[in-house]
C-alpha cells in the first residue's frame, strides 16, 4: 500500500540534496504547468457612479455644455468649497469633532452623486 501512494508524489529536495546539487534533477521533473489566466478585470472610473442619473443631472449637463467644461469646474470647485466650509462652521457650532466633520462632508458628497449634482 505504501508502495502505491509513493509513486504518485515526488520526494521534496533536502538540504543535503540542495547542497550537492541535486535538487536541480529533482526539479526539473516536476512538469511546469503555466498558471490559469486571471479574469479581466474592468478598469476602475475615478468618476461618479450614477454620472447621468439624478434629478439635477440634466441641469447640470446643460449647464456644462452652455458655460464650457473648463468655467463650469471651477465653479463646482467654489460651490464644493463653500459647501465644505458651511458644514465645517456648522460642526464648530454644535462642537462636533474634525471626525464627524468629515463623516458629514462624505455624506454630502454621496447626496450630491445621488441627487445629480456630480454628472
Amino acid at each position: 500500500m505504501a508502495a502505491s501512494v509513493s509513486s504518485g508524489l515526488r520526494a521534496l529536495p533536502t538540504w543535503s540534496s540542495s547542497v550537492s546539487g541535486d535538487d536541480h534533477l529533482a526539479m526539473s521533473s516536476v512538469s511546469m504547468r503555466p498558471r490559469s489566466a486571471r479574469p479581466l478585470r474592468t478598469p476602475t472610473r475615478m468618476g461618479n457612479v450614477n454620472e447621468g442619473k439624478g434629478i439635477f443631472a440634466p441641469l447640470v449637463v446643460v449647464t456644462r455644455n452652455i458655460v464650457g467644461r473648463k468655467r463650469f469646474n471651477q465653479l463646482r470647485g467654489k460651490a464644493i468649497a463653500l459647501h465644505s466650509q458651511v458644514i465645517t462652521e456648522f460642526c464648530k457650532t454644535i462642537g462636533a469633532d474634525p471626525k464627524q466633520r468629515q463623516g458629514l462632508i462624505r455624506l454630502a458628497k454621496k447626496n450630491g452623486e445621488k441627487l445629480g449634482f456630480l454628472a
